[in-house]
């Protein structure tokens, strides 16, 4: 597959840029400011437009590998101040990028295909994300861009925050920390007229609740979780902090590559026999990369950046996660939830192949050929499996806009 992307994903000094221009133009309605600084001492700009009480939070860039959000979060502000009816009564603040530092180290502006997206790859280890190190560390270890985002919060006070988010290869779909009614059928007819599909079995929302194909609503608390394994539970990341202000937060999830398989209500002939196979290669996959780590780590000069902990860190959840694909019953026996399973397990030993190879190649250790053509096979069977499709920037941005305006409007008349 090689198709080359018609827009590339602005840079976060080009997002500041960009948000700088609105600022001086509309003085009097905008203002950007710093609301904080990365690890590395990045600033973290927040863009306000508007001066009511009644707010609005747009937080982009909480995963480096996911660039879409930059460009819509300018897309949206620019129709803020191009519809008064938007700010009629509500103010619009947007988080320009909540990890500047993992967006320096993510490199790939325009993907043409799943192999060059994974050789620019970087997504940080669980405990350095912004939006879910509160899941997994305490209060007194938070990274200071988790701790903006939350004082964000706490000052605006926001009746819904919406963080935008991405997956490479899928559908689209939002989790909601609670519903919205009515957000479903905007949400769908998007889709479709952009030609994206949705992803109604996503396995980020195993078991949630759903009040609309693609869009469902965070379980209460004490459900069973779908993956046990695994260290972290949304009630306790950021997503969760508007609801000591009583509010709540969406996540929209749009592809960068598209596949049809995501979005089949079908029942799988047998959910339970595909979770075991689906465990196994994970299982035999990620044994390749730990057998490359293994061979290579004598060698390395440095074993402590963040490339190689996000690897390690993808490679240790391994083991819990094929147990619970293997003893766990699945939670949902659809097409599109075996799919998007299947990805998800494409994804972990791909992803910390792909940054465990970035390591080697600033070294030029001698296991950095082998690793590439792994990676390579990975991302190209990746591509053929799920006949990946591009969806155009525009496109990704428009349904993400889209969605994020619907969801603004919609909470609004439930908290009215």
């Amino acid at each position: 597959m090689s198709l080359l992307p018609e827009l590339r994903y602005p840079t976060v000094n080009e997002l500041v840029a960009s948000a700088r221009a609105l600022a001086a133009h509309r003085p009097g309605v905008c203002a950007l400011r710093q609301v904080g600084v990365s690890r590395a001492g990045r600033p973290l700009q927040l863009l306000s437009i508007g001066h009511a009480r009644r707010a609005v939070l747009v937080v982009a860039g909480a995963h480096s590998n996911e660039p879409t959000g930059g460009s819509t979060l300018l897309a949206v502000a620019e129709r803020v101040l191009a519809e008064r009816e938007l700010r009629d009564g509500t103010s619009w603040h947007f988080l320009l990028c909540a990890d500047p530092d993992g967006a320096s180290l993510h490199v790939t502006p325009a993907p043409r295909s799943l192999l060059d997206y994974h050789l620019g790859f970087f997504r940080p280890a669980g405990p350095e994300q912004p939006e879910w190190s509160p899941s997994v560390l305490p209060p007194d270890r938070l990274p200071p861009e988790t701790r903006a985002l939350t004082g964000v919060i706490d000052e605006l006070r926001p009746y819904l925050q919406v963080t935008l988010h991405g997956t490479d290869l899928g559908g689209s779909w939002v989790q909601l920390t609670k519903d919205v009614p009515g957000l479903a059928e905007p949400f769908a007819k998007s889709a479709a007229e952009l030609n994206i599909p949705v992803e109604t079995g996503a396995s980020d929302a195993a078991g949630w609740p759903a009040s609309g194909p693609g869009v469902h609503v965070m379980p209460a608390p004490g459900a069973g979780a779908a993956y046990p394994s695994m260290p972290d539970d949304a009630r306790h990341s950021t997503w969760y902090h508007t609801h000591r202000y009583g509010g709540l937060t969406a996540i929209v999830e749009v592809p960068m590559w598209a596949s049809d398989l995501v979005d089949d209500p079908v029942p799988h002939p047998a959910p339970a026999a595909a979770m075991r196979q689906l465990a196994g290669r994970l299982l035999r996959d990620s044994l390749e990369v730990e057998r490359v780590l293994a061979d290579a780590l004598p060698r390395l000069r440095c074993t402590d950046g963040p490339l190689l902990r996000a690897a390690r860190w993808g490679l240790e959840l391994v083991p819990g996660l094929a147990a619970d694909l293997t003893h766990t019953p699945p939670a949902d026996d659809t097409r599109a939830y075996v799919g998007s399973v299947d990805a998800f397990a494409r994804r972990v030993p791909l992803r910390a192949a792909a940054m465990l190879l970035r390591v080697l190649r600033e070294t030029d250790d001698r296991a950095a050929p082998c690793l590439e053509r792994l990676v390579a096979t990975w991302s190209h069977a990746f591509e053929e499996r799920f006949r990946a499709r591009w969806v155009p920037l525009e496109h990704q941005v428009e349904h993400q806009s889209r969605t994020v305006v619907a969801a603004a409007l919609h909470a609004r008349d439930r908290v009215v």
